[in-house]
């Protein structure tokens, strides 16, 4: 028989498990609350990016004094429709696999003239400092809202990029010898109140997870990319972080979005 100390800690141990379970039951249904007051578009700061996303697309820029309008994102010059859901894709005009924000860069470079360099300065926003990359991710991701996620996977190059894609998401490194997988590929996992989708196997949770970005993210104030989001996974796992527009980071997005293939694209949404 066990001793009586034991089983009243046992006893302790199980209500407060059962305690913890509730109160985040709790705090989850109130964040979805949250979530569904605010979902409306009149109710969304992330739609204000969308509106100045708006205004750059078409907006006269660098030494050829033009507009992006004639940028080809993979569904014809100038098309904007679907064009999100089926990136990153290959481009034979610069024979690289592309995501967007890779390919807005290409199009300022080669089609408007412009120098880049303060844009990739710029490429989070912060307080007091606006992102063009941000604002014009916002615009074109949601004209594609509505429509499944269908990255192309026909090229050899698109075929390797998701390729080394998954070899990045399962590579273990830095100082806590973490990889993308050690939070995100197992069922049930969390950090603190936040539910951690398994992108191990193709599915809802992965069309649900990248469907939903590029996102506001209310605990910080700002429009946030998919960009965005991998480069502080990096950081949070003490890796090197990435460069902005670097293939490693559209390889992860490459993979990603295959796990997430057929999920509806609903955006911008709306994130703690």
């Amino acid at each position: 028989m066990k001793a009586p100390w034991r089983m009243a800690a046992a006893l302790l141990l199980l209500v407060s498990c059962d305690t913890a379970a509730r109160a985040q039951d709790a705090s989850e249904k109130e964040i979805e609350r949250y979530r569904e007051m605010i979902s409306d578009p009149m109710s969304n700061p992330g739609f204000l990016a969308v509106d100045r996303g708006e205004a750059l697309w078409s907006e006269a820029r660098g030494t050829k004094n033009v507009s992006l309008e004639t940028c080809d994102l993979g569904v014809g010059a100038g098309k904007l429709d679907g064009a999100f859901a089926k990136l990153p894709r290959y481009f034979a005009d610069a024979d690289r696999v592309m995501d967007l924000e890779q390919r807005l860069l290409w199009c300022m470079d080669k089609v408007q003239g412009l120098d880049t360099k303060d844009v990739i300065a710029r490429r989070f926003s912060g307080p007091g400092r606006a992102s063009d990359m941000e604002d014009l991710v916002a615009f074109i991701a949601n004209k594609s809202t509505g429509m499944k996620i269908d990255i192309p996977l026909s090229h050899p190059k698109e075929q390797e990029m998701a390729a080394v894609g998954e070899a990045m998401f399962y590579r273990r490194g830095g100082v806590n010898d973490f990889s993308c997988a050690t939070c995100h590929a197992d069922e049930g996992k969390r950090i603190r109140l936040q539910g951690l989708p398994n992108f191990s196997k193709p599915g809802k949770q992965a069309q649900e997870t990248m469907g939903g970005w590029p996102t506001y993210r209310v605990s910080q104030g700002a429009l946030r990319t998919m960009q965005h989001r991998l480069w502080d996974c990096f950081r949070q796992q003490r890796w090197p972080v990435p460069e902005y527009g670097s293939d490693g980071i559209t390889a992860l997005t490459s993979f990603l979005q295959q796990q997430a293939a057929g999920g509806e694209i609903n955006v911008p949404s709306i994130k703690r």
